[in-house]
């Protein structure tokens, strides 16, 4: 099966861009593959709202001027940001494929929408690594999160608080038996592979689906082995997920991503929203 070669992480700004993009580097030298940094800059025309007729066209002009100017010296600072952390690590820049055997990355830019670029851009990668955001503070950011997960097909990497020293050393998989979670567990194989411990966190039961006896056969296969943990669904199932996941010292959690709906304002699932909300390790996820 080919493994992690390529990735995309999602760079919005300078501030809020520099734990995903590091968390991808610390993922890029474990699979010592290629980590392709996008930031987006908003197209000017799109970032004027939409005006009454009281807006002459001067005004217009000028706001359009402030974006382009924005946008300019935001594009600026996370291409400083990338080379700073580039040159600290030592990391090849612009490497093409088939690549060095070792971890490399290129700077991107882009004009567009946010998440529709990300959407079309990830699915030309092997995984997507993004920052979490919140509804509330970054909607914008949760937008591209929820894009990406419907629209791309590939799995995402929500980004910890901070950037963590190892991705992948002892994985959690939260297992419930369903096509999402099934779909995660193979997103995550190249590090499973790899991984000192692995554990399975068996969520409620898995009648509807494989249960946890099948995904540990299957894993057998790919010569990983795991443990097996019961995690009850009653209550807030997302808060037992983590406290799981703490007690056995995971750097990484593996799960499914729960919607309710497959509009682009999508709602997440109560488990997911609630592992994104209060997660202190990397999230690795597919829907």
């Amino acid at each position: 099966m080919p493994g992690i070669r390529n990735i995309l992480a999602v760079v919005g700004d300078a501030e809020t861009g520099r734990v995903p993009m590091e968390t991808a580097f610390v993922v890029g030298r474990t699979l010592q593959c290629h980590v392709e940094v996008l930031h987006v800059r908003p197209d000017p025309a799109q970032a004027v709202p939409l005006v009454g007729e009281a807006m002459s066209g001067a005004m217009v002009d000028e706001m359009m001027q402030v974006a382009e100017r924005e946008g300019k010296q935001r594009a600026e600072a996370c291409r400083a940001l990338f080379d700073n952390s580039c040159g600290r690590a030592g990391v090849p820049v612009a490497v093409e494929p088939p690549g060095l055997g070792e971890m490399s990355a290129r700077f991107r830019l882009e004009t567009g929408a946010e998440d529709e670029v990300v959407a079309t851009q990830g699915r030309v990668a092997d995984l997507i690594v993004l920052g979490r955001g919140s509804e509330e503070t970054e909607p914008s950011a949760m937008v591209t999160l929820h894009t990406a997960l419907m629209e791309s097909g590939r799995p995402v990497l929500v980004a910890a608080p901070a950037v963590p020293t190892v991705i992948g050393e002892t994985i959690a998989i939260a297992w419930n038996g369903s096509a999402e979670a099934a779909r995660a567990v193979t997103g995550a194989m190249s590090l499973l592979v790899r991984a000192k411990t692995v554990v399975l966190l068996v969520v409620g039961d898995s009648d509807s689906g494989a249960s946890a006896e099948d995904l540990v056969t299957h894993l057998a296969w790919h010569r990983v082995t795991c443990q097996t943990r019961h995690v009850s669904s009653e209550g807030n199932a997302g808060a037992a997920v983590l406290k799981a996941a703490g007690d056995v010292g995971a750097d990484l959690l593996v799960m499914g991503a729960y919607t309710h709906s497959r509009l682009r304002q999508l709602i997440i699932g109560g488990v997911t929203r609630h592992v994104l909300e209060h997660a202190k390790l990397p999230v690795l996820l597919s829907h």
